[in-house]
């Protein structure tokens, strides 16, 4: 069971009308809100191809406007953390090298998925028609689904245990549900882009 007592308190420390948090939490909100919109309607229309002469230079610019912007959310997020103050009791080495270890774990699920999707697999490729010959299923999709999402959240979670920072638990689970609301809408379309591409081979 949850401990509310617990709960209240560590939150207490957290002032969610500072500016700088309010500005961590837009934008760790509008990060999946953003890429999720243009890459439907770049799967819709078309439009970045066209404009950047192939799907591929399309997305290869998006994912690099999405990098930037993840750029911006973490610095957003260490802002928020270091204007509100530190949980005193968690302040020691345990809870710094406890933080570390979850980052470094989360390090390794984010680089890994990298390296199994590519950067066109990674950065929303199915969405502009760079699909891939099949699932990928070894590590660390092997171990969990959408490891690229979780294990950012979990370098985040780390980060605040690192800081002993309750504004950075609470950014951490506002990053947890912007991925589990963005998870929701594209897992369903994903699939049904390559359910298409399956029916489209059988249909040859």
């Amino acid at each position: 069971q949850v401990d509310v007592a617990a709960m209240v308190q560590l939150f207490g420390y957290v002032d969610v009308t500072d500016t700088g948090f309010i500005v961590a939490v837009l934008s760790i909100a509008f990060n999946p809100l953003f890429w999720n919109v243009v890459a439907r309607w770049e799967h819709k229309t078309r439009a970045l191809s066209q404009v950047f002469g192939s799907p591929h230079a399309a997305c290869y610019c998006l994912g690099a406007v999405i990098l930037v912007l993840n750029c911006v959310r973490s610095h957003c997020f260490t802002e928020a953390m270091k204007s509100q103050p530190k949980l005193e009791g968690w302040d020691y080495h345990w809870t710094y090298y406890s933080g570390l270890a979850i980052s470094a774990v989360g390090t390794l699920f984010v680089i890994s998925s990298f390296l199994a999707l590519g950067f066109t697999g990674t950065f929303l490729g199915d969405y502009f028609g760079i699909l891939m010959e099949e699932k990928v299923t070894s590590f660390p999709f092997s171990v969990l689904d959408n490891p690229m999402y979780w294990g950012s959240t979990a370098i985040y979670l780390g980060w605040s245990l690192m800081h002993a920072s309750p504004a950075g638990l609470l950014l951490t689970a506002v990053v947890a549900i912007s991925y589990t609301i963005a998870v929701l809408y594209e897992g369903p379309f994903t699939e049904e882009i390559y359910r298409r591409k399956q029916k489209g081979v059988k249909s040859k």
